[in-house]
């Protein structure tokens, strides 16, 4: 059975408690422009989450309560992408976490990611029923309820909040010192470099509702003061504009442009400077670009010539720099001459011919006919 709609029309907490009260098994699917958020249900309790809100991601949870630091997580997620394994069980594996620590953070990621949907005020959402994922690390069993209450709760004190600070994209003037908390600290200072509630949510990795409380009570005792305007846009753009460098990155990657890349990765850490996709995609570039080197001098020599006829070649996934290397074999030309003509350097030019040559489509003649140098 599907059920969708609007949540403007439909009340999430509607939405719950129809899942709940009926004991459905399925995922619930909640979009609002660039975040995605997925709601595994077992029998009307909530089983797990999914967001691509990152500070909704298991890695930062843990950093942000102090299990694990950043390069912990830096070194399992290379290890899980190269194994194949869950974040959880690399941590755990890997003596980082135990797995009674794991448990505990993730059924804070799943309430944190709930009760951050009660501020949606749009978005839409679609349940679909059926059987649970099977790669699901542990099955939380929490109570809807009791979720359910403390979304009200957090409601009305953002009722509360909004009279003093009137919207996220508030800004702040610092009138003193915050204390010794840290948190507080690094609030503080983010406000003082003119960052709205929402920015300040994500950088520091809380929910727009924890930080606003934050400043809230910096407010009340006289820490902050409040500049209702602000020009700054928050978390959701903010993550709308790093999900399309990373996807830059990956179309430069593809095409071999590795400045592109390497550009597109330094953007999305000027934005995001926890953002562990852009770190793995710079170490893995920097593997790349190690891995370059030069053509041998006999293949430099050699004459390519194609294995099979353009027409059938036309239907081969290639992309634009392999196209482009391909249309300039005829025959004559040496490897040389065309590599002069790529419009990349050299090193990067060859590896195409490497890979041509890999998938068949090339192969290198052993001599150099006459008259194939280019003048």
């Amino acid at each position: 059975m599907a059920f969708s709609g609007d949540l403007r029309t439909v009340d999430l907490t509607e939405i719950l408690q129809w899942i709940a009260q009926a004991q459905r098994t399925g995922t619930l699917l909640l979009t609002r422009g660039q975040v995605e958020k997925k709601i595994a249900f077992n029998k009307g309790q909530i089983a797990s989450t999914y967001s691509t809100d990152p500070r909704d991601q298991l890695g930062q949870f843990l950093v942000r309560e102090g299990f694990i630091t950043e390069q912990d997580l830096f070194t399992a997620l290379l290890r899980q992408e190269s194994e194949g394994m869950m974040l959880g069980t690399v941590l755990v594996d890997s003596g980082r976490v135990t797995q009674e620590q794991l448990h505990r953070v993730l059924r804070l990621k799943a309430e944190e990611t709930v009760y951050d949907l009660f501020h949606w005020g749009e978005g839409r959402f679609e349940f679909k029923e059926g059987e649970l994922p099977r790669n699901l690390p542990i099955l939380l069993g929490l109570d809807v309820t009791v979720l359910i209450f403390e979304g009200a709760r957090r409601i009305d004190e953002m009722a509360r909040i909004r009279e003093v600070i009137p919207s996220a994209r508030a800004t702040f003037t610092p009138t003193g010192a915050p204390g010794e908390e840290a948190l507080d600290t690094q609030i503080l200072a983010l406000a003082a470099r003119g960052k709205t509630v929402a920015a300040i949510a994500f950088e520091v990795r809380r929910l727009e509702f924890d930080v606003a409380a934050r400043l809230f009570d910096l407010v009340e005792r006289g820490v902050l003061t409040v500049d209702a305007g602000g020009v700054e846009e928050g978390h959701k753009s903010t993550t709308g504009a790093i999900r399309s460098l990373l996807d830059r990155a990956t179309r430069a990657l593809r095409e071999r442009c590795f400045d592109d890349a390497a550009a597109a990765y330094d953007s999305v850490l000027l934005l995001d400077p926890l953002n562990q996709n852009a770190k793995k995609g710079l170490l893995d570039l920097e593997r790349k670009r190690v891995r370059l080197g030069p053509a041998p001098g006999d293949a430099l020599a050699a004459v390519p010539r194609l294995t099979r006829d353009l027409a059938s070649l036309s239907a081969e996934h290639l992309d634009p720099l392999e196209g482009f290397v391909l249309s300039r074999i005829n025959g004559m030309w040496n490897v040389r001459s065309i590599l002069q003509l790529c419009p990349v350097p050299e090193e990067e030019a060859w590896q195409v011919f490497e890979r041509l040559l890999d998938r068949g489509l090339v192969t290198l003649a052993s001599r150099e006919p006459s008259g194939s140098k280019m003048q």
